[in-house]
């Protein structure tokens, strides 16, 4: 069964390049067709298909490829006869709510499927490529769904209905690198100097004249021989011995300390009126843990 893909994009740029990506992926530019102000970059006829819709994934009842160009043309009934026609019906929740997001002012991009599975992988990459979500988008411009009031509206349908919202303090924690140490040695050199005593023996030989009768003792002594005497000094000996005089230790010492946050949350009080007897009752929490509601 044949089915069609629409996805609504915030501007005609981002739903250009979700087709590129369509093609990309093995789809053809005929089955793809974008629309935006009234002019639609190509157009096929395509009826009686099964359409889906990107961002909010169901199957819905045909129309044709060339009701996306007239319906993005225009405002009012048009572009909600073409959400209607999308969806099966002549007055649907989903309609309307489509239309809404369709009328401001957002691009629309149809791919027509050849299987269910072609209609998944198409739905994913609008949905990759920017597609936006229609249910949050209605709810940031201010679609309220059935119960929203317009003027003229049949008085006998069931009544307003009005969100009450709360915001909630969510304090997490993260990690900062607040500062740090960092050891890195190196060598370097310096001139150092001491000083030593150093002892030299040197040997003197004197000569002394004498004129004097030889006595015994030299006549004892008149012979040949040998008399040696040796010098010595003292030289200076160098040598280095290495020893730890310091230990540098990196670490770490954690501190815990408490911190309060401080901020404002908001919530959404209603007023009620009755205006039967004009009296005033507010609905809404008095407290964070109490929540009353009054009618």
């Amino acid at each position: 069964m044949n089915q069609t893909v629409v996805g609504i994009f915030d501007n005609i740029q981002a739903a250009q390049q979700a087709s590129r990506q369509l093609i990309a992926a093995g789809f053809t530019q005929e089955n793809v067709d974008i629309s935006s102000g009234g002019t639609a970059s190509s157009s096929t006829s395509t009826t009686g298909a099964t359409s889906t819709t990107s961002s909010n994934y169901q199957n819905t009842s045909g129309t044709t490829a060339e009701a996306v160009g007239d319906a993005t043309g225009r405002t009012g009934d048009g572009i909600s006869n073409f959400f209607s026609n999308l969806f099966g019906g002549d007055d649907t929740e989903d309609a309307r709510r489509y239309s809404h997001v369709a009328r401001q002012g957002h691009s629309i991009l149809t791919v027509h499927c050849q299987s269910a599975e072609h209609a998944r992988q198409a739905a994913e990459i609008l949905d990759n490529a920017g597609a936006v979500d229609v249910d949050e988008r209605a709810a940031q411009t201010g679609y309220a769904g059935t119960n929203n009031y317009q003027a003229g509206a049949n008085t006998d349908q069931a009544g307003m209905s009005a969100q009450v919202i709360e915001e909630n303090l969510q304090v997490g924690k993260r990690v900062e690198q607040t500062g740090g140490a960092r050891l890195r040695s190196r060598i370097v050199e310096r001139p150092v100097e001491a000083s030593v005593r150093l002892r030299e023996e040197h040997v003197n030989v004197e000569r002394h004249a004498v004129n004097r009768p030889a006595t015994e003792a030299d006549f004892n002594a008149f012979k040949e021989g040998e008399i040696e005497i040796t010098e010595s000094a003292e030289r200076a000996v160098v040598g280095k011995e290495a020893r730890v005089v310091e230990e540098v230790t990196l670490g770490k010492e954690v501190t815990e300390r408490e911190e309060t946050i401080r901020d404002t949350v908001r919530k959404t009080e209603v007023d009620v009126e009755r205006i039967n007897d004009a009296s005033t009752q507010r609905s809404g929490y008095t407290t964070d843990d109490d929540q009353r509601r009054n009618s």
